[in-house]
């Protein structure tokens, strides 16, 4: 008797594991996990950033609360949607994490997205270590909202979509290190590809701002003064 109940919990308990699982199998879904890893945002703004309508997005949206992964906070008429916790941000950087190591076909569709833009990499120590000598400017290519809620700091502010109009703003001398939104962000790659392009040295923090926070490391937010 004592074993026909406790295999009928443990299959409960296994099935409310596997609840949270299927919240994650779903690339769109991870895309705004990935988002929302950056900080707050609106369902609008979400969808926006995701290339999805509203609708699909409030979907995606409503599984991912149904499973706990993300929050909500109400102002006015507007839902602003954040992760549950910083586990949700742990758990979805291992998840892609092994992915890259266990799947073959992970690392093919990266090299395809991330394409090769030739530059060296800095880790965040050694990036720590740059700054600490001068010389070199940090850059955050992600959108401004991203930058507000939080970025690496004394990072300068120039989103890719701007940056070619804008690179007059970086000192021609100093060498310009890269970062974006992760480890798979492809920003810092057209990043480094066009101001390599405009004779500028430029290399890439061989992650971004999702890796950084995971690793407690000093963010700032607002602009920088």
């Amino acid at each position: 008797m004592r074993d026909a109940i406790t295999s009928g919990t443990k299959a409960a308990l296994y099935e409310a594991f596997a609840a949270s699982g299927k919240a994650l199998a779903s690339g769109k879904r991870l895309e705004l996990l990935d988002l929302l890893a950056q900080g707050e945002r609106t369902v609008d703004a979400l969808a926006k950033a995701a290339g999805l309508n509203l609708t699909t997005t409030s979907a995606h949206l409503q599984t991912l609360k149904q499973a706990g992964f993300v929050a909500t906070r109400r102002e006015g008429v507007r839902i602003h949607y954040q992760l549950a916790g910083d586990d949700v941000a742990q758990l979805f950087a291992l998840l892609r994490k092994v992915a890259d190591r266990h799947q073959a076909a992970v690392p093919v569709a990266r090299d395809a997205y991330l394409g090769e833009d030739g530059a060296s990499e800095v880790t965040r120590e050694g990036l720590l270590a740059r700054v600490g000598a001068g010389n070199m400017v940090v850059l955050d290519v992600r959108p401004l909202e991203e930058y507000l809620a939080g970025h690496i700091p004394g990072a300068v502010c120039i989103p890719v979509s701007e940056l070619t109009d804008r690179i007059g703003e970086l000192p021609e001398k100093n060498e310009v290190v890269v970062y974006c939104r992760g480890e798979y962000c492809a920003l810092a790659y057209d990043a480094v590809r066009l101001l390599t392009d405009h004779g500028r040295r430029a290399i890439r923090l061989n992650d971004g701002m999702l890796e950084w926070r995971l690793a407690d490391l000093p963010v700032h937010a607002g602009a920088t003064a």
